[in-house]
């Protein structure tokens, strides 16, 4: 049986996600939060995605190399825009910021909608991590640099 590149792939994702968090298990709580938070959903997911790969590996990822260079493009632009937004701005101010010009921007959702999810995501995050875990966030460098931290 011959096993495609997306299958490797999310066999290769399933595993550093593995690792990741059979390494936080040992950590205290508050540094194991992250990785367990984010590699035990990537696991499943990525171990699902192997999974559905190894059922149908005929299925076509995109049919317009084109089209498919333009999306990821645009992926990892988001991702690269989060990051400069973190360091700019910090966490609190990045992460409804950044759902909210997402949602706006490139997922042409209404306004309203970008609103209440904005909101929630920032409910979420003020709650979890500044409210319950009082996780210190690092100020921006704008904030450093206005001297407002």
């Amino acid at each position: 049986m011959r096993i495609s590149g997306a299958a490797l792939f999310s066999l290769a994702l399933a595993a550093m996600a593995g690792y990741a968090v059979i390494a936080a298990l040992a950590w205290p709580f508050k540094a194991a939060l992250f990785p367990l938070t984010m590699g035990i959903p990537l696991l499943l997911l990525s171990l699902a995605q192997f999974v559905l790969d190894l059922r149908d590996p005929s299925r076509p990822a995109e049919s317009n190399p084109e089209i498919a260079r333009r999306r990821t493009l645009a992926i990892f632009a988001w991702m690269a825009a989060f990051v400069v937004l973190v360091l700019l701005f910090g966490f609190p101010i990045t992460v409804p910021l950044f759902v909210f010009s997402y949602l706006v921007v490139q997922s042409r959702a209404g306004w309203g909608l970008s609103i209440a999810l904005t909101a929630a995501a920032w409910g979420f995050f003020h709650v979890v991590f500044e409210r319950v875990l009082h996780f210190p966030f690092e100020a921006g460098l704008v904030q450093d640099w206005l001297g407002v931290n």
